[in-house]
């Protein structure tokens, strides 16, 4: 199961790379949906991801008083680099890597797919992901809060997909595509407007 996360985990890095090979000073400089972060910042922070252990990761938190937001400023200003280039070269380096903090490894799947949102989606770019990998994001966020509160987003509602199988919960409805679901059970409000149904409104104050 792990060997095939990591195949969609790499065939996501890859896509987001090629994506920004023409991007423009402005577009690197645009902020993302990744509050207080800009487009170039989330990308350094997925190569942090890639590049630390957790042995570097504890070693990090520990070093900043287990404030894990100042931990995780000081990981990616570390892979920012000179300029954007550099930026993007040091994310093309760890395109392969299985190098991660002490997560599972579905959670690595969703910093590749919920970061290249935050970039894709305030600079105008679209990507038809797998089904397969949202679809295994939905079933992991709506029944883990461990990186984010998303199982708690989630309890006592039905989750439907409307472009896939991923249904859960019972309760009143939230139905949407499995992308939009994803995004919303992370906390992106801007996919909210893309969901339906008489949970809708339970969900969104969440």
């Amino acid at each position: 199961m792990d060997a095939r996360l990591w195949e969609l985990i790499f065939a996501e890095r890859a896509a987001l790379a090629d994506d920004l090979v023409d991007f423009t000073e402005e577009q690197w400089r645009a902020p993302s949906l990744c509050e207080g972060l800009t487009v170039r910042e989330v990308l350094a922070h997925l190569t942090a991801g890639a590049s630390d252990n957790p042995v570097v990761w504890f070693a990090g938190v520990l070093r900043n008083r287990f404030d894990f937001d100042a931990n995780v400023a000081q990981r990616l200003a570390k892979r920012l680099g000179e300029d954007a280039a550099d930026t993007l070269r040091r994310f093309r380096a760890v395109e392969t890597s299985r190098t991660k903090a002490p997560v599972p490894v579905v959670a690595m799947l969703g910093e590749s797919v919920v970061h290249a949102e935050d970039i894709r989606r305030p600079t105008g770019l679209r990507r038809d992901y797998p089904v397969e990998a949202l679809t295994r994001l939905a079933r992991y966020y709506s029944g883990s809060d461990l990186m984010v509160p998303s199982a708690s987003r989630a309890r006592g509602l039905r989750l439907r997909a409307t472009d896939g199988d991923f249904t859960t919960g019972s309760g009143p409805e939230v139905a949407g595509s499995t992308l939009a679901l994803v995004m919303a059970l992370t906390g992106r409000d801007a996919y909210v407007p893309e969901l339906s149904g008489d949970g809708l409104a339970e969900f969104a104050a969440r």
